[in-house]
């Protein structure tokens, strides 16, 4: 195999350039010496700059990227075109539409082409499930007690397999999957930075989850050191060390609202079907037990490890909301008079149900 030094410059795919992650890879790639030519694809238009990037909109669900791929003549294919809530995607069946079935068609596309020779998939570490019997770090060829059954993860999940599936038939191909704890800065649009963007936090009464997370700019160096490197095989990535909920809660100046584990259910989709959060099931289960896991691999193999630990990069994330203003006191009052009203009403509803049960015995 090649060293780095003798590789020619990198002809580089980037699917869901559209996205944070991925114009700022993009952006990142265009700054290097050793790529050569980038092309930028998305079914959405990218609202910034792509720096080098040469944009091309295209569904990764239509069997054409096929001809795109082949066109364009790339030996390097960088998927992050994922979603990961189902509001944005239109709901639960286009969103796994488009994880799962773009990443067939685009991985057969891979499999056919003469070229590529380098795959990076973006993958979460959601993929270990969240549950009690969840090990105190998750390593990269552990079994996961809880594996997820639906919603991102379960995505997640079917698309390692599909791309494990394209190794074994292209053995000659460079695969790294990058499992990737949850995203946070300045940038980049989350279901945890909508979380923390609530005046009022609700929790899981009794539950003070573990959390990881990547800061954005831990993310863009990992995938382009993927992209530029011969760096084969399935890493975690994350910040060094954990945080707790509570303390995420403390360091970002909100309200803490501990919920027992109905109620936060029901206020969970309250948040959902009003937009304000993405929040599924699988985000309750993760704000009950959390998840972490263990990244000397990549500290190891790739030479590299993030420079912001989860608690720098949580911390860079409450300072830069801070210079957005945060929702004053008034706002912040209201917000929690409406939920405990809605809390209230509730529980009054499950009292006059339990009592009109009694009378019918």
């Amino acid at each position: 195999m090649s060293t780095p030094a003798d590789d020619p410059p990198r002809r580089v795919l980037v699917t869901g350039v559209a996205g944070v992650l991925g114009g700022m890879v993009a952006r990142a790639l265009s700054r290097r010496d050793d790529v050569e030519e980038i092309v930028g694809v998305d079914v959405d238009e990218p609202e910034g700059s792509l720096g080098r990037a040469e944009f091309v909109r295209a569904d990764l669900r239509n069997p054409l990227v096929a001809r795109v791929v082949e066109a364009s003549r790339v030996d390097t294919v960088l998927h992050l075109a994922t979603v990961t809530g189902p509001r944005s995607a239109g709901g639960r069946a286009s969103m796994k539409e488009r994880n799962v079935i773009g990443a067939m068609q685009l991985f057969g596309a891979v499999q056919r082409s003469e070229h590529v020779r380098r795959v990076v998939l973006k993958s979460s570490t959601a993929v270990y499930g969240s549950g009690h019997r969840d090990p105190a770090l998750f390593c990269e060829d552990d079994t996961p007690a809880d594996p997820p059954t639906d919603g991102w993860a379960a995505d997640a999940v079917e698309v390692e397999d599909y791309a494990r599936a394209l190794a074994r038939r292209r053995p000659e191909l460079d695969l790294t999957v990058l499992r990737f704890a949850n995203f946070l800065g300045g940038e980049v649009r989350s279901v945890f930075a909508a979380f923390f963007a609530l005046p009022v936090v609700p929790s899981v009464l009794g539950y003070d989850p573990r959390l990881q997370f990547c800061h954005e700019d831990d993310a863009v160096e990992t995938v382009v050191r993927s992209a530029t490197g011969h760096h084969p095989g399935v890493f975690n990535v994350a910040g060094d060390g954990v945080v707790y909920l509570s303390q995420c809660v403390r360091l970002s100046g909100r309200v803490p609202v501990p919920l027992p584990g109905p109620v936060a259910a029901a206020v969970g989709g309250l948040l959902h079907r009003t937009g304000r959060v993405d929040f599924t099931s699988e985000a309750l289960r993760f704000m009950q037990h959390g998840r972490a896991v263990d990244t000397t691999r990549l500290r190891e193999e790739l030479g590299w490890s993030p420079r912001y630990s989860s608690r720098a990069t949580f911390e860079d994330f409450a300072r830069r909301r801070r210079i957005t203003g945060f929702v004053d006191r008034d706002e912040v009052g209201r917000w929690e008079r409406d939920l405990y009203d809605f809390i209230a009403r509730k529980g009054q509803e499950r009292f006059v149900a339990s009592r009109r049960g009694g009378d019918r015995t």
